[in-house]
């Protein structure tokens, strides 16, 4: 699933701008924390590449595809960090772009399996279905909540035997994509109602979304921490060990959201933490996962 990055400055050019417009960081972060999860599940490393390209993959597309769909509303917001608001690089050509990436998508899924290839590329498609309009709806948070529970899923399922992941861990992906999506709206829901966008973040306003925000990343972190089979062998140092993983997740998001109401932009770098936390709770449980 992609979220928007802080806008700066483009230079470098057309291959500068389209690699901005993809959203590197969101897209690089998502991409690694699947493929550390992939190599925690029992991955080989062909199998941990072929996942993380995939993803990539998905990623890029979703990154392009916001971007070129935005572009006028980006320019009437008066973003010119944007790539294409800035002149750096055409809509046409980044919407071009998320196509080729998402064909890219389609064979690298299926390469691991059709049924883990459906998953990824149902998640990918939720996440295209968010740029094309549902980000405008009230149901704005549906297309997280199905990307960030299918990466879990694509992982287990394109192992042999296509193990489905247990449902404690599909339920925390889901929960930090809702996350995600509050920390990724919070900084333009002025800018996205006066262009009439009403999601439901939107609806909320800052000030709800700034108070509701940190409830199910912690979510997701307690039920990662408590639900499901330990893993053996983990002796005294295994509980010591989550409590502190659940207290940094609380943490990160607390502050998070405190801290965003003067910097709107901090509690989506937050959730990427507490997902970061989450993925090492469940590299500890390796293949209690599914």
């Amino acid at each position: 699933m992609d979220a928007t990055e802080q806008p700066v400055p483009v230079r470098g050019g057309a291959a500068a701008g389209l690699l901005t417009a993809c959203h590197p960081g969101p897209a690089a972060a998502v991409t690694a924390l699947v493929t550390v999860l992939a190599a925690a599940a029992g991955h080989d490393a062909r199998g941990c590449l072929l996942v993380g390209a995939a993803v990539l993959a998905g990623q890029l597309s979703v990154g392009w595809c916001n971007d070129a769909v935005d572009a006028a509303r980006d320019r009437t917001a008066g973003r010119h960090g944007k790539p294409v608001v800035a002149g750096a690089v055409g809509a046409a050509t980044v919407g071009g772009a998320a196509v080729v990436a998402l064909a890219l998508a389609v064979p690298l899924s299926l390469a691991c399996g059709p049924l883990a290839g459906g998953v990824h590329l149902a998640g990918v498609a939720a996440a295209w279905a968010y740029d094309l309009g549902l980000k405008a709806t009230v149901l704005s948070w549906l297309p997280y909540a199905l990307g960030f529970a299918a990466l879990p899923a694509f992982v287990t399922l394109s192992l042999p035997g296509s193990p489905w992941p247990a449902w404690w861990v599909t339920t925390a992906g889901a929960l930090v994509g809702v996350g995600a999506h509050l920390g990724n709206v919070l900084p333009d829901i002025g800018h996205d109602l006066a262009a009439g966008v009403r999601g439901w973040p939107q609806r909320l306003g800052p000030a709800r979304v700034r108070l509701l925000l940190p409830v199910p990343l912690v979510a997701a972190s307690l039920l990662l921490a408590l639900a499901g089979p330990r893993p053996g062998g983990s002796g005294p140092v295994g509980p010591a060990v989550v409590a502190l993983a659940v207290a940094t997740a609380v943490g990160t998001a607390v502050g998070g959201a405190l801290i965003g109401r003067r910097r709107p932009r901090v509690p989506f770098a937050a959730a990427v933490v507490v997902a970061a936390v989450d993925v090492a709770l469940l590299v500890w449980r390796g293949t209690a996962m599914f």
